[in-house]
């Protein structure tokens, strides 16, 4: 048995038949129009899976893709709001300045997770910028890195408000 769902990724509206445990992860990166989105752990303990839904960070991994129906859904490719794929999110961009990359793998969940922490604190200090991404593992031990590039993009959006 499978539902219906139309689901808006990263501002394209998709209609897709799913099974009714079908997680949202699958579904996203099945639509192949995106793979920043990853699988890592299937039980929201690593955060690779990281997504805006409706505006909130959640583990895409914990989520049915049938609870999602009608929702809004932005993936690290949609981050920017603009189609533009040269155009960057000041947390992408601070990502790219203060080395908070290493491999890659992590980056996508820990800029949505970093986007989530500076919608509800605009200027966190250091330790709650790691309090907020607790739920995101860097395999790298990158940590450093990714907070100095949080702290950089929040500096960024404060001073474009």
């Amino acid at each position: 048995m499978k539902f219906p769902v139309s689901i808006t990724l990263n501002g394209r509206v998709y209609e897709r038949e799913v099974e009714p445990r079908q997680l949202l992860v699958h579904l996203i990166r099945d639509l192949g129009a995106v793979t920043g989105t990853k699988i890592g752990c299937d039980t929201s303990q690593c955060g690779a899976c990281t997504v805006l839904l409706d505006g909130v960070a959640i583990k895409s991994c914990t989520a049915l893709a049938v609870q999602v129906d009608g929702a809004s859904v932005t993936t690290i490719e949609g981050l920017a709001g603009s189609q533009d794929s040269s155009q960057l999110h000041p947390l992408q961009e601070a990502f790219w300045n203060k080395h908070g990359l290493q491999c890659g793998y992590c980056t996508p969940g820990m800029i949505l997770a970093a986007h989530e922490l500076l919608r509800t604190n605009p200027n966190p200090d250091d330790q709650q910028i790691r309090h907020g991404l607790e739920g995101n593992m860097c395999r790298c031990t990158g940590y450093h890195n990714i907070v100095r590039a949080v702290r950089e993009a929040a500096a960024t959006m404060r001073s474009k408000r």
